[in-house]
């Protein structure tokens, strides 16, 4: 079925890095997650997350695809699909493995220099790093939380 593609056909994403960012606002990327990514891949905003998202194509293909899919395209649907692709973009590494994050992005996020990556199952997440601190979780609220799912 065209559109449809298995949960193994998507490159999963786990760990974490801290980074500096270079002068001219570079991002190293951990080459574990650059592999994964694949030599193309989309960089946007992370949405409702003061962060930005790394998404492998075909990922972001799918996500794309349920979005034209979408049964309402009314003006709430315009904004939001201009907000978010306003900023967007086709992204690469260079060949040391570095990330140009356009002033715009890094602005949306807050990132000035500490910056750290995160694998979030199907993405990479870019966040400033004292933004990341303050929604990390207690030790109690994630057992909850794998509760709640039936994971644990």
């Amino acid at each position: 079925m065209e559109g449809l593609f298995l949960a193994r056909d998507v490159p999963r994403f786990t760990g974490q890095a801290e980074h500096a960012l270079d002068d001219k606002g570079r991002l190293v990327v951990p080459a574990r997650f650059r592999e994964r990514l694949g030599a193309g891949f989309i960089l946007t905003i992370a949405q409702p997350d003061p962060c930005l998202a790394l998404y492998p194509s075909v990922t972001w293909e799918a996500f794309c695809e349920r979005l034209e899919g979408a049964a309402q395209k009314d003006e709430r649907f315009r904004r939001f699909v201009r907000h978010l692709f306003s900023f967007t973009e086709e992204a690469q590494c260079d060949a040391q493995g570095r990330l140009l994050i356009p002033p715009k992005l890094r602005a949306y996020a807050k990132i000035e220099r500490e910056a750290v990556t995160i694998g979030t199952l199907t993405r990479i997440e870019v966040w400033a790093k004292e933004r990341l601190d303050a929604v990390r979780p207690s030790d109690d609220d994630a057992a909850s939380f794998m509760s709640e799912l039936g994971l644990y």
